[in-house]
């Protein structure tokens, strides 16, 4: 490579002589110099070290490189990609407040479920969650449900009907379901992805991209999509979503589309 480069340099120098072109800029020489300076540093030098600095300013340039130009680098593309990982993980790392977790739930309350999941094992979550509200405790059935699984405490034996999976498969045709997902540019700002799938297909449908995701923005987005969906002739009666605080009360109900 070294070589061609030299090559064509003396080509282009000869021909800016004779008139037939312009010869080499300073730009055009520096470049072929610091890529052999670059090649001797590798031969001389087994791992270099680098600073934070280095390294944040060497994985904000890959990203502006396309990959296969990737090959200038002393280190290589995975070690580029984890520098870039690293600097993501440390943006949205927060230092810990010394105060307690206040999803964490009151000792009290946890040895009161287990007591109550032991001395009634007939007792389903919701049972318990209302049994704990008699007395003046309130706990969801999701919080029960973790209790009773750290415990090694099952649920209750089932009275009949068909389970939660059995339950999907036989409406899996009718049935979609939503989230949300980040990305990160290279810029550190975080993306939301909201997209849909659907659970007979397995078919992951995005909805929108944004950085702002408000209620809004997230209904809009799901109408959009169900009247795609709706043109294509492809209905569905139940929409499954978490309760995450974007899924605002216009999109916990289920938009046109959805029974």
């Amino acid at each position: 490579m070294a070589a061609r480069t030299l090559g064509f340099l003396i080509v282009r120098r000869v021909l800016g002589l004779v008139g037939l072109g312009s010869g080499p800029d300073t730009k055009d020489v520096e470049i072929p110099v610091l890529r052999h300076q670059l090649l001797v540093l590798r031969r001389q030098v087994a791992r270099p070290r680098y600073t934070p600095a280095d390294r944040l300013v060497l994985a904000t340039l890959a990203r502006l490189l396309p990959r296969k130009g990737w090959a200038v680098f002393l280190v290589t593309p995975s070690t580029l990609l984890r520098w870039h990982r690293e600097l993501v993980r440390r943006r949205w790392t927060y230092p810990p407040t010394g105060r307690r977790d206040p999803r964490a739930l009151d000792p009290q309350v946890v040895q009161l479920v287990v007591r109550m999941a032991e001395e009634n094992p007939r007792w389903g979550y919701v049972r318990i969650v209302g049994e704990c509200r008699k007395l003046g405790v309130t706990v969801s059935a999701t919080s029960v449900r973790t209790i009773l699984r750290t415990h090694r405490l099952g649920p209750a034996p089932r009275r009949g009907g068909p389970s939660w999976t059995e339950f999907l498969r036989a409406q899996a045709s009718e049935t979609i379901a939503c989230d949300f997902l980040t990305v990160e540019t290279v810029g550190l700002t975080r993306m939301y992805v909201l997209f849909f799938i659907e659970l007979d297909r397995r078919r992951v449908r995005l909805a929108g991209v944004t950085a702002h995701p408000t209620g809004a923005w997230g209904a809009q987005a799901a109408r959009n999509l169900l009247m795609e969906l709706d043109e294509a002739d492809a209905r569905f009666r139940f929409l499954i979503r978490d309760r995450d605080s974007k899924f605002t009360a216009s999109l916990r109900v289920a938009p046109a589309g959805c029974a």
